[in-house]
């Protein structure tokens, strides 16, 4: 284990910078508060540090299993890693940004909730976390989100299908933009396509350990692990100190600013047992709503495509629809998940499909506390809104792929889910209907930020770890 101080070494101390957690949110936070600053920093992280050699011995990201940090009246899972980098661990790095209209869908389209902040406001930041992570992309993709910097990398290699539908749809039909690398870089080699993106072999994917060890590393930060946050204490409309547990003992330290990125089912659970539980903390837990599907296809081959997804199609995302049913997102897979085909000379003659649809917030889907002030997940499942829309994706599933040979959709059912905790701690305008500001500070106490994805107020479509980074770097950029 590295980066381990003592409990002991630390409690009772004074930091100017006090961070929970260690994930997307916080890492992109000190990435962006670090530079030109001159701070003392101490970082609390529930987890331990797991080296990408340990991950790949013991075929695991963590040793602390996720559903065993919190309870639930559902099975539902929700998937999250504790540990030294959060989710940069186990992510497959898919890394598109939020549609433009994701940021206004209140007053586009009179549904859910607005950001505080544009796709404008938030573009720079995009390209600085594109940058950190040397993302793979495809330049045609700003068509539909207008890029002030080009992608670090070239786009990787579409399979036969992607090049079929980027030839009849350009507008729509994007190359994945990944931070599964295209070509190596002083860090990481390039992507080795064997399909394994959890836990990437050849090390290609941007993780901590391979691209944020230089925030954990900096003189000015000191690193506890084992460290699970139980409570902030508060006084006088600010944040004085917190209350940590190590090995069953409590320990307290005091802080001029504090950072809560823990995730958005531990980051809620935080705040209620802080006595922090104004209107919307803890409400509106949500994820994106997914459905497999595999489309048989007549001679042509899959599955020669460089990376594990491909394909992005945005055939169904946008439009007048949105009042009433759900955008949705298709992902063109170069992986065989549902086997192969079993007739002799068509195996590879499939292509296996994910739709995935836009939530909206609702407050009957929550965190609360268990009998022993631990984390419980109330969850009643997702909005008329996602499933219609998913209904109208699959409906128009068979027009988006006319320019393949088709020859039947198989529907392989609801995915469990999407691995994206969010929700929980929103951003807005105002406290009349968030927690956090436009720069991620708590409406009431003004030396307490949230990051991560627990403060997003909508739902997209697109994978959110991206956003999660920009945003962060953001809020680091706008404090004085």
């Amino acid at each position: 284990m590295v980066l381990d101080l003592r409990p002991e070494q630390v409690a009772g101390e004074h930091f100017d910078v006090v961070v929970i957690g260690s994930g997307f949110g916080s890492a992109f936070f000190l990435h962006g508060f670090l530079k030109g600053r001159k701070a003392r920093v101490l970082l609390l992280e529930w987890g331990r540090h797991n080296s990408h050699a340990w991950q790949l011995e013991h075929g695991a990201n963590t040793d602390l299993k996720d559903e065993q940090t919190y309870r639930s009246n559902s099975t539902k899972p929700w998937n999250y890693t504790i540990g030294l980098g959060g989710g940069t661990n186990c992510w497959f790095a898919q890394t598109p940004r939020f549609h433009p209209n994701d940021f206004r869908l209140k007053s586009l389209y009179g549904i859910g909730q607005d950001w505080p902040i544009s796709y404008d406001d938030l573009e720079p930041f995009y390209c600085q976390a594109e940058t950190v992570m040397s993302i793979s992309g495809d330049p045609d993709m700003d068509v539909i989100m207008p890029r002030s910097m080009p992608f670090p990398q070239p786009p990787h290699r579409m399979s036969t299908p992607d090049r079929m539908m980027k030839t009849a749809q350009p507008d729509r039909h994007f190359v994945m933009p990944t931070a599964r690398a295209r070509v190596a870089t002083e860090q990481r080699p390039a992507c080795c396509a064997s399909l394994r993106c959890w836990l990437c072999p050849a090390d290609a994917k941007f993780t901590a350990n391979n691209g944020l060890m230089h925030v954990f590393e900096h003189p000015d930060v000191s690193v506890c692990l084992g460290a699970e946050v139980r409570r902030l204490d508060h006084a006088a409309g600010a944040i004085s100190g917190l209350t940590f547990r190590h090995d069953g003992k409590e320990h307290v330290v005091t802080g001029d600013l504090f950072v809560l990125g823990a995730n958005g089912i531990q980051s809620a659970a935080i705040m209620l047992r802080s006595g922090l539980d104004g209107e919307f903390v803890g409400r509106g837990l949500h994820e994106s709503y997914g459905w497999n599907l595999e489309a048989y296809l007549d001679g042509v081959d899959n599955f020669d495509g460089s990376t594990i997804t491909t394909g992005l199609n945005y055939g169904l995302y946008d439009g007048e629809h949105r009042s009433e049913q759900a955008a949705a997102l298709v992902y063109f897979e170069n992986r065989w998940q549902h086997g192969l085909r079993p007739e002799k000379g068509r195996l590879r003659q499939t292509l296996p499909l994910v739709i995935v649809a836009e939530d909206l917030l609702d407050s009957e889907n929550f965190v609360s506390l268990d009998e022993n002030d631990n984390a419980f997940v109330n969850y009643k499942g997702p909005a008329d809104y996602a499933v219609q829309g998913m209904a109208r994706a699959r409906e128009k599933l068979p027009e988006l792929l006319g320019p393949l040979p088709v020859e039947k959709i198989i529907a392989h059912g609801l995915r469990g889910t999407e691995s994206h905790v969010q929700g929980t701690l929103r951003t807005g305008k105002d406290a009349s209907e968030s927690v956090v500001d436009r720069d991620l500070v708590h409406h009431n106490f003004r030396n307490l930020l949230i990051v991560g994805t627990s403060t997003f107020p909508s739902c997209s479509c697109a994978n959110p770890s991206l956003t999660a980074a920009a945003l962060s770097l953001r809020a680091a950029s706008r404090i004085g």
